[in-house]
Protein backbone atom coordinates (compact mmCIF):
# COMPACT_ATOMS: atom_id res chain seq x y z
CA UNK A 1 0.00 0.00 0.00
CA UNK A 2 1.31 3.44 -0.95
CA UNK A 3 2.00 5.64 2.07
CA UNK A 4 -0.04 8.87 1.95
CA UNK A 5 1.55 12.28 1.46
CA UNK A 6 0.79 14.17 4.67
CA UNK A 7 3.67 16.63 4.91
CA UNK A 8 5.00 19.34 2.61
CA UNK A 9 8.27 21.25 2.78
CA UNK A 10 8.47 24.88 1.67
CA UNK A 11 12.05 26.16 1.21
CA UNK A 12 11.75 29.89 2.00
CA UNK A 13 15.26 30.83 3.10
CA UNK A 14 16.40 32.45 -0.16
CA UNK A 15 17.58 36.06 -0.26
CA UNK A 16 15.53 37.17 -3.25
CA UNK A 17 18.34 39.29 -4.67
CA UNK A 18 16.65 39.57 -8.09
CA UNK A 19 13.93 41.68 -6.47
CA UNK A 20 16.08 44.12 -4.53
CA UNK A 21 15.39 46.65 -3.12
CA UNK A 22 11.84 45.31 -2.55
CA UNK A 23 13.25 42.27 -0.73
CA UNK A 24 15.72 44.18 1.42
CA UNK A 25 13.34 44.11 4.39
CA UNK A 26 10.55 41.83 3.12
CA UNK A 27 10.93 38.16 2.17
CA UNK A 28 10.44 37.51 -1.53
CA UNK A 29 7.86 34.87 -0.61
CA UNK A 30 5.65 37.68 0.73
CA UNK A 31 5.57 39.54 -2.59
CA UNK A 32 1.97 39.54 -3.74
CA UNK A 33 0.31 38.30 -6.90
CA UNK A 34 -2.75 40.55 -6.88
CA UNK A 35 -3.53 40.39 -3.14
CA UNK A 36 -2.06 37.07 -1.98
CA UNK A 37 1.60 36.42 -1.11
CA UNK A 38 3.51 33.89 -3.18
CA UNK A 39 3.82 31.59 -0.18
CA UNK A 40 0.03 31.62 0.29
CA UNK A 41 -0.51 30.28 -3.22
CA UNK A 42 1.86 27.39 -2.48
CA UNK A 43 0.17 26.65 0.85
CA UNK A 44 -3.28 26.78 -0.75
CA UNK A 45 -2.09 24.29 -3.37
CA UNK A 46 -0.73 21.97 -0.69
CA UNK A 47 -3.87 22.07 1.42
CA UNK A 48 -6.03 21.36 -1.65
CA UNK A 49 -3.90 18.24 -2.21
CA UNK A 50 -4.62 16.96 1.30
CA UNK A 51 -1.41 18.05 3.03
CA UNK A 52 -1.84 18.08 6.81
CA UNK A 53 1.52 19.41 8.04
CA UNK A 54 3.23 22.47 6.54
CA UNK A 55 7.00 22.66 7.11
CA UNK A 56 8.79 25.93 6.36
CA UNK A 57 12.57 26.04 6.04
CA UNK A 58 13.36 29.66 6.82
CA UNK A 59 16.36 31.94 7.18
CA UNK A 60 17.17 35.29 8.71
CA UNK A 61 14.59 38.08 8.36
CA UNK A 62 11.80 35.59 7.54
CA UNK A 63 9.79 35.93 10.74
CA UNK A 64 7.01 37.71 8.86
CA UNK A 65 6.20 34.40 7.11
CA UNK A 66 5.57 32.79 10.48
CA UNK A 67 3.44 35.79 11.49
CA UNK A 68 1.44 35.50 8.27
CA UNK A 69 0.27 32.02 9.25
CA UNK A 70 -0.62 33.03 12.80
CA UNK A 71 -3.52 34.85 14.45
CA UNK A 72 -3.24 38.65 14.36
CA UNK A 73 -5.33 39.68 17.34
CA UNK A 74 -5.08 43.45 16.90
CA UNK A 75 -6.09 43.31 13.23
CA UNK A 76 -8.95 40.91 13.89
CA UNK A 77 -10.24 43.02 16.78
CA UNK A 78 -10.20 46.11 14.58
CA UNK A 79 -12.01 44.33 11.74
CA UNK A 80 -14.56 42.93 14.15
CA UNK A 81 -15.20 46.35 15.65
CA UNK A 82 -15.81 47.77 12.20
CA UNK A 83 -18.12 44.94 11.16
CA UNK A 84 -15.75 43.67 8.43
CA UNK A 85 -17.04 40.10 8.53
CA UNK A 86 -15.99 39.27 4.96
CA UNK A 87 -12.37 40.16 5.74
CA UNK A 88 -12.51 38.15 8.98
CA UNK A 89 -13.87 35.14 7.11
CA UNK A 90 -11.02 35.44 4.59
CA UNK A 91 -8.40 35.46 7.35
CA UNK A 92 -10.02 32.49 9.07
CA UNK A 93 -10.13 30.50 5.83
CA UNK A 94 -6.40 30.98 5.20
CA UNK A 95 -5.31 30.18 8.76
CA UNK A 96 -3.85 26.66 9.19
CA UNK A 97 -5.11 24.47 11.99
CA UNK A 98 -3.26 24.77 15.33
CA UNK A 99 -0.16 22.59 15.27
CA UNK A 100 -0.27 22.17 11.48
CA UNK A 101 2.76 24.38 10.81
CA UNK A 102 6.43 23.93 11.73
CA UNK A 103 9.39 26.21 11.14
CA UNK A 104 13.04 25.26 11.03
CA UNK A 105 16.08 27.34 10.17
CA UNK A 106 18.60 26.92 7.36
CA UNK A 107 21.44 28.80 9.01
CA UNK A 108 23.72 28.79 5.97
CA UNK A 109 22.49 29.24 2.37
CA UNK A 110 23.87 26.02 0.89
CA UNK A 111 21.24 25.39 -1.78
CA UNK A 112 17.91 23.66 -2.29
CA UNK A 113 19.21 20.21 -1.37
CA UNK A 114 20.51 21.51 1.94
CA UNK A 115 17.21 23.31 2.63
CA UNK A 116 15.25 20.10 2.10
CA UNK A 117 17.71 18.20 4.32
CA UNK A 118 17.10 20.73 7.11
CA UNK A 119 13.50 19.45 7.32
CA UNK A 120 14.54 15.82 7.93
CA UNK A 121 13.58 15.64 11.62
CA UNK A 122 10.16 17.14 10.98
CA UNK A 123 9.42 14.93 7.98
CA UNK A 124 10.75 11.76 9.66
CA UNK A 125 10.43 8.44 7.85
CA UNK A 126 7.60 9.09 5.42
CA UNK A 127 7.20 10.35 1.86
CA UNK A 128 6.72 14.10 1.53
CA UNK A 129 6.12 16.89 -0.94
CA UNK A 130 8.34 19.86 -1.74
CA UNK A 131 6.87 23.06 -3.17
CA UNK A 132 9.00 25.97 -4.38
CA UNK A 133 6.95 29.12 -3.72
CA UNK A 134 8.61 31.00 -6.59
CA UNK A 135 6.75 28.74 -9.00
CA UNK A 136 3.11 29.78 -8.94
CA UNK A 137 0.68 27.31 -10.50
CA UNK A 138 -2.69 27.93 -12.09
CA UNK A 139 -4.81 24.86 -12.74
CA UNK A 140 -7.88 22.98 -11.58
CA UNK A 141 -7.06 21.02 -9.59
CA UNK A 142 -3.68 22.38 -8.59
CA UNK A 143 -0.37 20.84 -9.59
CA UNK A 144 0.23 18.95 -6.34
CA UNK A 145 -3.31 17.55 -6.32
CA UNK A 146 -2.74 16.23 -9.84
CA UNK A 147 0.54 14.70 -8.68
CA UNK A 148 -0.98 13.05 -5.61
CA UNK A 149 -3.55 11.36 -7.83
CA UNK A 150 -0.74 9.92 -9.95
CA UNK A 151 1.36 9.04 -6.90
CA UNK A 152 -1.48 7.00 -5.41
CA UNK A 153 -1.16 4.76 -8.47
CA UNK A 154 2.62 4.69 -8.96
CA UNK A 155 4.22 5.20 -5.55
CA UNK A 156 7.94 5.94 -5.70
CA UNK A 157 9.22 9.45 -6.38
CA UNK A 158 7.27 11.86 -8.55
CA UNK A 159 8.23 15.15 -10.19
CA UNK A 160 5.88 17.76 -11.59
CA UNK A 161 6.94 18.69 -15.13
CA UNK A 162 5.85 21.21 -17.73
CA UNK A 163 6.84 21.95 -21.31
CA UNK A 164 9.28 24.71 -22.20
CA UNK A 165 10.41 26.07 -25.54
CA UNK A 166 13.06 23.58 -26.75
CA UNK A 167 15.41 26.52 -27.23
CA UNK A 168 15.19 27.33 -23.51
CA UNK A 169 16.19 24.00 -21.99
CA UNK A 170 19.44 25.58 -20.79
CA UNK A 171 17.38 27.48 -18.20
CA UNK A 172 15.87 24.43 -16.47
CA UNK A 173 16.36 20.96 -15.05
CA UNK A 174 15.19 18.66 -17.85
CA UNK A 175 13.95 15.08 -17.50
CA UNK A 176 14.31 12.13 -19.85
CA UNK A 177 11.11 10.33 -20.87
CA UNK A 178 10.95 6.59 -20.33
CA UNK A 179 7.90 4.34 -20.53
CA UNK A 180 4.59 6.14 -20.85
CA UNK A 181 1.98 5.28 -18.21
CA UNK A 182 -1.72 5.95 -18.00
CA UNK A 183 -2.80 9.60 -18.12
CA UNK A 184 -0.16 12.30 -17.57
CA UNK A 185 2.45 9.98 -16.03
CA UNK A 186 5.66 8.46 -17.37
CA UNK A 187 8.84 6.86 -16.08
CA UNK A 188 11.77 9.24 -15.80
CA UNK A 189 15.00 7.73 -17.12
CA UNK A 190 17.31 10.67 -16.53
CA UNK A 191 17.69 14.25 -15.32
CA UNK A 192 20.01 16.89 -16.73
CA UNK A 193 20.56 20.29 -15.18
CA UNK A 194 20.33 23.14 -17.74
CA UNK A 195 21.40 21.22 -20.87
CA UNK A 196 22.05 22.90 -24.20
CA UNK A 197 19.09 22.46 -26.56
CA UNK A 198 21.00 19.98 -28.71
CA UNK A 199 21.85 17.88 -25.65
CA UNK A 200 18.46 17.97 -23.89
CA UNK A 201 16.65 14.60 -23.57
CA UNK A 202 13.26 16.37 -23.86
CA UNK A 203 11.66 19.76 -23.37
CA UNK A 204 9.97 18.78 -20.08
CA UNK A 205 11.36 20.74 -17.14
CA UNK A 206 10.99 20.13 -13.40
CA UNK A 207 8.47 22.78 -12.41
CA UNK A 208 9.16 23.11 -8.70
CA UNK A 209 6.88 20.37 -7.35
CA UNK A 210 8.26 17.12 -5.93
CA UNK A 211 7.05 14.03 -4.08
CA UNK A 212 10.04 12.27 -2.56
CA UNK A 213 10.73 9.21 -0.45
CA UNK A 214 12.52 9.78 2.88
CA UNK A 215 15.65 7.92 1.72
CA UNK A 216 16.61 11.18 -0.01
CA UNK A 217 17.68 12.58 3.36
CA UNK A 218 20.49 10.08 3.84
CA UNK A 219 21.80 10.88 0.38
CA UNK A 220 21.56 14.63 1.00
CA UNK A 221 23.52 14.25 4.24
CA UNK A 222 26.44 12.86 2.21
CA UNK A 223 25.93 14.95 -0.92
CA UNK A 224 28.96 16.90 -2.15
CA UNK A 225 28.53 20.46 -3.30
CA UNK A 226 27.63 20.78 -6.96
CA UNK A 227 26.71 23.66 -9.26
CA UNK A 228 27.06 27.07 -7.62
CA UNK A 229 29.05 25.46 -4.81
CA UNK A 230 25.74 24.37 -3.29
CA UNK A 231 24.16 21.05 -2.31
CA UNK A 232 21.86 20.34 -5.24
CA UNK A 233 18.64 18.39 -4.82
CA UNK A 234 18.92 17.13 -8.40
CA UNK A 235 22.27 15.47 -7.65
CA UNK A 236 20.76 13.51 -4.75
CA UNK A 237 17.72 12.56 -6.84
CA UNK A 238 19.99 11.15 -9.52
CA UNK A 239 21.66 8.94 -6.91
CA UNK A 240 18.28 7.86 -5.53
CA UNK A 241 17.21 6.96 -9.06
CA UNK A 242 19.73 4.12 -8.94
CA UNK A 243 17.64 2.55 -6.15
CA UNK A 244 14.07 3.72 -6.68
CA UNK A 245 11.72 4.61 -9.52
CA UNK A 246 11.12 8.21 -10.50
CA UNK A 247 8.00 9.25 -12.38
CA UNK A 248 6.96 12.45 -14.09
CA UNK A 249 3.51 14.03 -13.99
CA UNK A 250 2.71 16.44 -16.81
CA UNK A 251 0.95 19.38 -15.17
CA UNK A 252 -2.28 20.40 -16.86
CA UNK A 253 -2.15 24.14 -16.18
CA UNK A 254 0.03 27.22 -16.32
CA UNK A 255 3.29 27.82 -14.46
CA UNK A 256 4.57 31.30 -13.63
CA UNK A 257 8.19 31.63 -12.56
CA UNK A 258 7.83 34.43 -10.04
CA UNK A 259 11.53 34.27 -9.28
CA UNK A 260 11.93 36.43 -12.39
CA UNK A 261 10.47 39.90 -12.78
CA UNK A 262 8.79 39.10 -16.09
CA UNK A 263 7.23 35.92 -14.69
CA UNK A 264 6.06 37.78 -11.59
CA UNK A 265 4.44 40.55 -13.61
CA UNK A 266 2.87 38.03 -15.98
CA UNK A 267 1.38 36.14 -13.03
CA UNK A 268 -0.16 39.34 -11.69
CA UNK A 269 -1.84 40.04 -15.02
CA UNK A 270 -3.03 36.45 -15.49
CA UNK A 271 -4.48 36.11 -12.01
CA UNK A 272 -6.08 39.56 -12.14
CA UNK A 273 -7.81 38.68 -15.41
CA UNK A 274 -9.03 35.47 -13.80
CA UNK A 275 -10.59 37.24 -10.81
CA UNK A 276 -14.33 37.81 -11.14
CA UNK A 277 -14.23 40.71 -8.68
CA UNK A 278 -11.72 42.83 -10.63
CA UNK A 279 -11.39 41.40 -14.16
CA UNK A 280 -14.10 43.58 -15.73
CA UNK A 281 -12.45 46.73 -14.42
CA UNK A 282 -8.87 45.60 -14.99
CA UNK A 283 -9.20 44.39 -18.60
CA UNK A 284 -10.09 47.78 -20.16
CA UNK A 285 -7.40 49.45 -18.06
CA UNK A 286 -4.86 46.95 -19.40
CA UNK A 287 -6.08 47.36 -22.96
CA UNK A 288 -5.81 51.13 -22.69
CA UNK A 289 -2.28 50.80 -21.33
CA UNK A 290 -1.24 48.51 -24.19
CA UNK A 291 -2.79 50.94 -26.67
CA UNK A 292 -0.66 53.71 -25.23
CA UNK A 293 -3.60 55.71 -23.90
Amino acid sequence: MTAPIRKAVFPVAGLGTRFLPATKAMPKEMLTVVDRPLIQYAVDEAREAGIEHLIFVTGRNKAVIEDHFDVQYELEATLSGRGKQEALDLLARDLPEPGATSFTRQQVPLGLGHAVWCARELVANEPFAVLLPDMVMRGEPGCLAQMVEVYNQTGGNLLGVSECDPAETHQYGIVGIGAELEGPAFRINGMVEKPKPQDAPSNLYINGRYILQPQIFDLLSKQSKGAGNEIQLTDAMLRLMDRQYFYGCRFDGQVYDCGSKVGFLTANVAFALGRKDIADEFRPALEALLAGK
